[in-house]
């Protein structure tokens, strides 16, 4: 059945003023940053124009790196390598489709999709293209690959594992999407011997990369409610494997731990995201869905804090730099909050365009891509 996305989600039960409700008196507003005392400052290192940007598409193209390569990618389909110390452009691409999802990078290989489901799998070296394929769907988040294969998540909720030397298809799963969905899907974790996928009911699959046989499934959250808004538990934030145990939050449902090799259920915490989560000091972190911040430690789910400062302001899902936790929000404000206790330690105005598309932490440089196509790097001093 047809998905309808998040901003018509948001429209239904909303008549928040970032969509021009009648009611301005009841139009509920983004939290006014509070004033505090800075700890830390933020400097930018350098700044390139990588495109076009997505601001007016729905989508969120995402940077990746490869040691010290960060790679960015446009919806109008220029693919862009950038040196991760200096900024410095060394190639580009321009494959002349709309690209929505990306950009993925694994064993030498630059991978995007497209809004008609198409795939491109470019040489990180060069740029040049290797090869294309045709998915399902229109793809939504980053394709991955281990080098023997690619794995693209499509905005029907399937999963195509394609070889990575040829393009072509070697195993294929439907996720049966719901009625109703947030508009986004999530990455896949791809190891030699797993393929880790969430997705929109709630699930987290454990597939065999070789044939797709299940390894374990295991929900996160279940459906509740009488109606489909009220039952939406996507798992839109890539998971987030942390030695043996694997974290994952849905959207209207729960934040937990599972076991790598048997998904057996660690803990579990409410929670609602659509975000990926992040880790460090032994402790989890997560933006909510209203755009808190919260803690949580990660051997027992125990809450360590939250910050509700932050209150709809579109945050990106958070990062963790330098001995901080950094999220930015729809105005393009940086904010960097400590790990103990939550409290605000700096802030910068990263660009007025805003920023949605999740951030990238490579060393000790914060890798942003504002919603006007600049890309930037960041560092702690």
């Amino acid at each position: 059945m047809k998905k309808l996305s998040l901003l018509l989600c948001v429209l239904l039960v909303s008549g928040c003023s970032w969509f021009g409700g009648d009611d301005d008196d009841a139009a509920i507003e983004p939290a006014e940053l509070v004033d505090f005392q800075a700890e830390v400052s933020v400097v930018r290192q350098w700044s390139v124009n990588v495109g076009s940007g997505a601001k007016n598409y729905l989508i969120s193209l995402r940077p990746t790196a490869n040691g010290d390569t960060v790679f960015a990618a446009d919806y109008e389909g220029q693919i862009t390598a950038l040196d991760a110390g200096t900024g410095n452009v060394r190639w580009q691409a321009q494959l002349d489709v709309p690209v929505t999802g990306g950009v993925g990078y694994g064993a030498g290989l630059v991978m995007v999709g497209t809004v008609e489901g198409e795939v491109f799998t470019l040489d990180a070296n060069d740029g040049s293209v290797l090869w294309t394929s045709q998915v399902s769907s229109e793809v939504l988040s980053s394709p991955k690959s281990n080098g023997e294969i690619v794995v693209v998540h499509s905005i029907d909720n399937k999963i195509a594992v394609l070889d990575a030397k040829t393009g072509e298809e070697i195993w294929q799963h439907d996720g049966d999407a719901p009625i109703l969905s947030v508009r986004g899907t999530s990455e896949s974790i791809v190891t030699n011997n797993m393929v880790l996928s969430g997705f929109d009911s709630g699930k987290l699959i454990a597939f065999s990369p070789d044939n797709g046989s299940v390894i374990w499934e295991t929900r996160l959250a279940l459906p509740t409610g009488r109606t489909e808004l009220e039952r939406m538990v996507d798992i839109d934030g890539e998971p987030l494997l942390v030695g043996d145990v694997i974290y994952s939050v849905t959207y209207q449902g729960r934040v937990g731990a599972v076991s790598r090799g048997t998904g057996r259920s660690l803990w579990s915490q409410d929670s609602s995201s659509h975000h990926a989560p992040a880790y460090g000091d032994g402790q989890i972190y997560v933006t909510g869905a209203e755009d808190s911040v919260q803690a949580f430690q990660a051997g027992n789910g125990q809450s360590v804090w939250s910050n509700d400062q932050l209150f709809l302001r579109r945050l990106t899902g958070p990062v963790k730099l330098s001995g901080t936790i950094a999220t930015a929000d729809a105005e393009g404000y940086l904010h960097l909050l400590d790990p103990s206790d939550g409290r605000f330690v700096g802030r910068e105005k990263i660009d007025g365009s805003g920023v949605s598309t999740p951030m990238l932490s490579v060393g000790e440089s914060l890798i942003i891509q504002s919603n006007n196509g600049k890309i930037s790097a960041y560092k702690i001093q």
